[in-house]
């Protein structure tokens, strides 16, 4: 008896938290007190009715004289009742919505925590993230703690590893980058994230492959869609978000390339040969150029509020993307602020020796230009980067222009990369000023 008092006063100290706005609460307690009020008044209709109807016999009239506490001061007996009322739909209601939410609480929290986090990720402003690879993966992994309305928007021009592989021989579209952004979405970062990337080796047959790969692409056999496979991956692992591919066909990235040291330029095709070969990149584009792209993709694009480019391979991450003709159209037309969050350091093979100014360049050079609100690079350039890259710094050029937003987005310990959490503040301080100028 004592653990239940005490567990009715830690529910009624919790009240001020169920009270809190936006939690959508407090207008549904007012239809249950008010639906338990009615039914009160109903059963006391009735007892009075049976009371004066009734008189006459002595055990009903005692029955009802101890019931109703008549023995009482009319003030003593409201406040005893009253608090009793309360007592018990507070703890009958806390232990329905235990019951209920069970299934959808994480490990050590409470009811109240998770519905204003899960209201709080809802009210978040809806944002497309478009690109590939690691970049992406970590621009997910901040953004999914600050909104619930995240689509990220995926290449699927990867031809090489796993990926490569299983595209070649099943004629899938390669589920790489989608498995590693379907991973940084998910809400259970522990075993179900780590079963997902694990990658098989020693066996010829499954060396390389991971596991999340190898799942996609059975899942694609199952329900005879690359993109139903897709999206009942991310019910597994319980996605905060969507992931979709750029376009549903099969298409192939090819670069021209300047050699070093001539003028002569080659075609490199295929996504993971154009880093390989030595030389500088002067184009890049899609074969075939007319796939279309993925209808929802348009519907996220025009009814964004943001839309991130980048982080990742300027080359053979982000423009695979953008040269897919509808999507690009999409971008266009949508009046999302559009932020392109530049490289932190060059990478060998795409973009060696490049500034912040020569990636935008290069960058609108193929989509055209003003297509960004907002050029987001970063400004701290201590760390070690290692031997094969250096800082993408911010130039005069770049700095000259109003669009530029600077900020420190250095993981600490990994100084090429950028940090998710440092990342995310920035996109949502740009969105933030925007609104406030606009709002």
């Amino acid at each position: 008896m004592s653990h239940f008092f005490r567990r009715i006063f830690e529910i009624i100290r919790d009240i001020p938290r169920w009270l809190r706005p936006g939690l959508g609460v407090k207008r549904w307690l007012l239809f249950v007190m008010g639906g338990i009020t009615l039914l009160g008044l109903g059963i006391a209709v009735i007892l009075i009715d049976i009371y004066r109807t009734d008189t006459s016999d002595p055990a009903v009239l005692t029955f009802l004289s101890y019931a109703s506490l008549r023995f009482l001061p009319r003030l003593l007996r409201a406040m005893i009742f009253g608090g009793l009322g309360v007592m018990l739909i507070v703890y009958g209601m806390y232990k329905l919505n235990r019951s209920l939410l069970r299934p959808f609480l994480q490990p050590g929290s409470d009811v109240v925590t998770t519905l204003a986090e899960f209201q709080r990720l809802n009210r978040g402003p809806r944002i497309v993230a478009i690109g590939g690879g690691h970049g992406l993966s970590t621009l997910l992994r901040g953004l999914k703690t600050r909104t619930r309305n995240l689509t990220a928007v995926v290449t699927v021009a990867d031809d090489g590893g796993s990926s490569g592989r299983l595209r070649e021989s099943f004629g899938i579209l390669p589920p790489g980058d989608i498995r590693n952004c379907l991973a940084a979405l998910s809400n259970d970062e522990a075993m179900l994230t780590q079963l997902f990337q694990y990658r098989f080796s020693g066996s010829p047959d499954l060396d390389g492959h991971s596991f999340g790969n190898l799942f996609i692409t059975a899942l694609a056999d199952i329900t005879g869609s690359f993109e139903s496979a897709v999206v009942e991956s991310g019910r597994v692992l319980s996605v905060n978000g969507r992931v979709l591919p750029s376009t549903l066909h099969n298409v192939k990235l090819v670069a021209s390339m300047e050699l070093p040291h001539t003028l002569n330029e080659v075609r490199v095709e295929g996504e993971s040969k154009i880093p390989e070969m030595a030389g500088r990149v002067r184009r890049v584009w899609l074969e075939p150029d007319d796939a279309p792209a993925f209808p929802p993709v348009i519907k996220e694009l025009l009814t964004a509020d943001v839309i991130v480019v980048g982080p990742g391979s300027l080359y053979t991450s982000i423009l695979p993307n953008l040269l897919v003709r509808d999507l690009l159209d999409g971008l266009h037309a949508s009046r999302a602020l559009k932020v392109y969050v530049c490289n932190i350091a060059t990478q060998a093979g795409e973009t060696d020796s490049f500034t912040c100014y020569d990636h935008v360049r290069a960058l609108e050079g193929h989509v055209g230009d003003s297509l960004f609100d907002v050029i987001l690079c970063n400004d701290n350039y201590e760390g070690d980067l290692g031997a094969s890259s250096v800082w993408v710094r911010a130039d005069e050029k770049t700095l000259s222009d109003e669009r530029t937003y600077t900020a420190d987005l250095v993981d600490n310990a990994h100084s090429w990369r950028h940090d998710s959490a440092k990342l995310a503040q920035a996109i949502l301080n740009v969105f933030n000023q925007r609104v406030t100028q606009t709002g």
